[in-house]
């Protein structure tokens, strides 16, 4: 019967939710049912979705709303499945009416027989029941790039995080699988690897850090043009990584590193094994030894007990270190954390106001990199058509998908997955718009 079923996907959250997005679909097809991208067709909807924040939260409800308003048409069952389920489904099972199947991080394999459940008795919570599948995956990317999670869970414990409490310990996937899966992924420009913490691959499972023994592997596979490093924590970042960085060419001299605050007080009260002086002299080396070398990092403004001088501090801290690219978050409280007990917690009008403050600081720093680079050439990898600017639109080496600026340029011609020089024109604070050498 199921086999008849037309599936639907939503999903939300982070690119680490958007490989277990791709590996449900993966179990779908390994069905033989067909999959739609128009939810109004779908006959089972399945909402993957994110808790790590109250708004991740949020928006994964309404998302389940916003299926259940399908319901007049096709659409037959929705699935809920991901962190919110995982971590909350003794409130989210009696509450969430709209939803027909539960489902939590790693229950891929039980999709099938929860829904032939749910089609014969109702509603089932399934969490915990099943497995995380090896049927393969169906790509949600543009061809020419992918995600590869390197591990699941995290064992860093930083007061303000959920995710131990969601994904449970650190688990490094084994080497062989993780080469088997890119080898399979077909020809890419880019392999983007992702996990809660890159840098501790394999730590729990051969004994010590792998990493540079897989990126190795990994950049040894024909099919992939390059490789992107995601969430790369700084007190994991070894000489053996950085030389590697330095070294191989098919490595983008790119790295994430979620350096989260700069100062030390509030660093060890999240955790956070990192000093102001040690991220200035990592920085450092990595720029000496990594010519050219783009950082980007996130930080939160407005946890528990920061004082005026302390995001004062970290907007001096941005100045001096000038980091390609940012992303700033004002400090949730989440329940079931240490930092929820913290005392002088930060009404959330300021914490906005200080989240605004370092995106001015930011913004400056960036766009003066930006004007710097009025009138070279750059290096661009065509992701697709801008159709309402009318023109292509890629990204440079110093850009991830979906997170960094892009570039948009005009070309006779233009492939997606293939790379252009684009001479630029002009630049704001996060884009790049120029022309490839047939059109200036």
């Amino acid at each position: 019967m199921l086999e008849e079923k037309v599936f639907g996907m939503i999903s939300l959250g982070c690119d680490k939710n958007r490989v277990d997005a791709e590996r449900l679909l993966g179990v779908i097809r390994a069905h033989g049912c067909p999959i739609t991208a128009d939810a109004a067709e779908a006959n089972v909807l399945i909402v993957n979705t994110c808790a790590f924040l109250e708004s991740a939260r949020k928006e994964a409800i309404d998302a389940a709303l916003d299926c259940d308003a399908l319901r007049g048409g096709k659409l037959e069952k929705i699935v809920v499945t991901g962190c919110l389920p995982q971590k909350f489904i003794g409130e989210l099972f009696p509450a969430l009416m709209e939803g027909d199947v539960f489902l939590g991080c790693g229950d891929a394999d039980a999709l099938f027989p929860a829904l032939e459940r749910s089609y014969a008795e109702g509603r089932v919570n399934a969490v915990g029941q099943g497995r995380e599948a090896d049927a393969g995956r169906v790509l949600t990317t543009p061809l020419h790039y992918a995600y590869l999670k390197i591990a699941d869970g995290c064992s860093n414990h930083c007061t303000y995080c959920l995710i131990p409490k969601i994904r449970g310990k650190y688990r490094s996937y084994p080497e062989d699988r993780l080469v088997a899966e890119a080898a399979e992924l077909g020809e890419l420009s880019e392999l983007i690897l992702v996990a809660q913490d890159t840098t501790r691959y394999g730590e729990d499972l051969y004994g010590g850090r792998r990493l540079v023994p897989l990126l190795r592997k990994l950049t040894a596979l024909e099919n992939i043009a390059s490789v992107r490093l995601l969430y790369c924590y700084p007190e994991a970042i070894d000489d053996a990584l950085v030389d590697e960085l330095a070294g191989n060419p098919k490595l983008v001299k790119y790295l994430d590193i979620p350096l989260q605050h700069s100062e030390d007080r509030i660093l060890k009260l999240m955790n956070r094994k990192g000093t102001r002086a040690a991220y200035a002299a990592l920085l450092q080396k990595l720029r000496a030894r990594v010519p050219g070398i783009a950082i980007r990092s996130t930080f939160i403004a407005g946890f528990p007990t920061e004082t005026e001088e302390e995001a004062a501090a970290l907007a001096a801290f941005l100045r001096e270190q000038r980091l390609d690219n940012c992303g700033f978050f004002a400090y949730s409280r989440e329940p079931d954390t240490p930092a929820y007990r913290l005392k002088g917690q930060i009404p959330a009008r300021e914490k906005q106001r200080r989240v605004k403050m370092l995106y001015r600081v930011q913004e400056e720093i960036s766009l003066q990199r930006q004007q710097s680079l009025v009138g070279s050439t750059v290096r661009v990898l065509c992701d697709g058509v801008d159709y309402e600017r009318g023109c292509f639109v890629g990204r440079a080496y110093f850009s991830a998908p979906e997170i960094d600026g892009n570039v948009y340029f005009r070309a006779s011609e233009a492939v997606q997955g293939e790379w252009y020089d684009v001479k630029i024109e002009s630049v704001d604070a996060y884009d790049l718009f120029g022309a490839t050498e047939d059109m200036v």
